[in-house]
């Protein structure tokens, strides 16, 4: 598949293409230097948030304010399975 390059250097990056990247807008792509050319690739960042996914999993019904405190040390136990530090 071929575009063209507008004059601010721009091009419209074939439907196709785009289907099979699984892009969408405001998704970021990046051009990788491979033998003598450039690749396309989509850039796909993890969620920085992940990793806190399901850290208070079994602390449901418990009141905000006794975690809170939990969390602070003010009351024994531990929140989301680890040790507080």
């Amino acid at each position: 598949m071929a575009t063209r390059v507008t004059i601010k250097g721009q091009v419209t990056i074939p439907k196709a293409v785009r289907e099979g990247l699984g892009l969408r807008p405001g998704d970021e792509v990046e051009f990788v230097a491979e033998g003598g050319g450039y690749r396309l690739r989509k850039v796909v960042r993890t969620n920085p948030f992940s990793r806190y996914r399901g850290v208070l999993r079994g602390q449901a019904g418990r009141r905000p304010d006794d975690l809170v405190r939990q969390m602070r040390g003010e009351i024994g136990g531990r929140i989301g399975g680890e040790a507080r530090r």
